[in-house]
């Protein structure tokens, strides 16, 4: 490692900014690594970490041992396979039980999922992508293959598509440009200028769809949470099978859906500690 420069050499300052840089990259390749064993559809080793992050060997090798050390990750002896910790488990139970936005609407998650007979999912923004942080199953013997602290895609999800819709103009069309828009299903929209069509359409609406776009034989309707001054902090999806949905889905699901999502709303604007965007 280089020697500290001599304040001749720097002002204080802006060794102090570089040392804050480099730190700030070192931690971001550990939560790279972190978020790849996440993401895994099955269980990884160091070679594959290599080939998914880019990272040389040493460098790799180096975050997965502290990694196992601070007990975020875990390696399994006989495969010598990762897996995420205890740590990082207990870590993420406790924010999910403390989660203030989770706790100021789960109980109309809940009559919303007895109203509808459906599964009920809240989700909020994570940069590109929504993030699931409560799922109350629907009482069918059918069973959806989401789960909390799953990441699901903006442009084909309606929880996604409904917090596009609250969007300014400005906001939204930043957030479409960088918008990385994968086919999930012959359904799913993968052009820019289809994808702003769908936000005006929901926009107009007030509520929004997924007809079978992330995963086939699942229809979703989704409507926006909103904070002070109008600023969405998250959204609420019912979901149903194609198969069985109901004749008047705009009695069936949507109109609880955006009650729910009124009252919730309105919840939060009551709450000093849920005032902000960040509601969590």
């Amino acid at each position: 490692m280089p020697a500290p420069r001599s304040s001749s050499a720097a002002p204080a300052s802006s060794a102090s900014s570089a040392n804050q840089v480099a730190g700030t990259a070192s931690f971001s390749k550990f939560m790279h690594v972190l978020q790849l064993v996440a993401d895994a559809q099955e269980p990884v080793n160091v070679a594959a970490l290599m080939r998914a992050s880019g990272y040389p060997r040493p460098t790799v090798h180096r975050i997965v041992a502290a990694l196992i050390a601070e007990r975020l990750l875990v390696e399994h002896p006989h495969s010598a396979t990762l897996g995420l910790g205890p740590r990082l488990i207990q870590l993420a139970s406790r924010s999910w039980g403390r989660s203030e936005l989770r706790l100021a609407a789960v109980d109309e998650l809940k009559r919303l999922r007895d109203l509808t007979g459906e599964t009920v999912h809240l989700a909020v923004p994570n940069d590109t992508t929504m993030v699931y942080i409560e799922k109350l199953e629907s009482p069918s013997a059918v069973r959806m293959a989401s789960r909390i602290g799953t990441s699901v895609s903006l442009h084909a999800t309606a929880v996604g598509k409904a917090y596009m819709a609250a969007l300014d103009d400005g906001a939204l069309e930043a957030l479409v440009k960088r918008l990385p828009m994968p086919r999930y299903t012959p359904n799913t929209t993968v052009d820019a200028a289809a994808l702003r069509a769908e936000v005006r359409k929901t926009r107009e609406r007030g509520w929004s769809v997924d007809n079978e776009e992330n995963e086939a034989g699942i229809f979703c309707f989704g409507a926006v949470i909103r904070g002070v001054g109008g600023v969405p902090v998250a959204a609420i999806s019912v979901s149903t099978l194609v198969f069985r949905q109901k004749e008047d889905p705009a009695q069936a699901y949507v109109a609880p859906l955006l009650e729910a999502c009124r009252v919730i709303s309105e919840r939060i604007a009551q709450t000093p500690s849920l005032s902000g965007s960040d509601v969590l």
